[in-house]
């Protein structure tokens, strides 16, 4: 693969919108972003994924003992999946 160098100035744009290296979102840590965090009380969890399913960002993950739980780095906090938990497993909690 070669290893290209960035335009320092527009008139080095290449036209077309020539993309010199893929990127990936997984590279920003958004997590910083929130006011509030899940939190889960698994004994009211049934594991039905109903939380994963919901969350926006996809931060929502599965351990191995079949509860769920988000990844803090890209949560934001937006509370929907303890708005979609109807067994209420999940608070938002202040972040602090």
């Amino acid at each position: 693969m070669v290893k290209r160098k960035w335009p320092e100035t527009w008139q080095e744009v290449n036209p077309g919108c020539i993309v010199f290296e893929p990127g990936s979102a997984s590279e920003y840590h958004t997590g910083t972003w929130r006011s509030q965090r899940p939190v889960w009380n698994n004994n009211k969890c049934i594991k039905c994924g109903i939380c994963y399913i919901f969350c926006p960002e996809g931060c929502i993950h599965e351990g191995t003992d079949g509860y769920f739980y988000a990844d803090l780095d890209y949560c934001k906090g937006c509370g929907i999946c303890a708005q979609e938990c109807w067994p209420a497993a999940i608070s938002m909690v202040e972040e602090g």
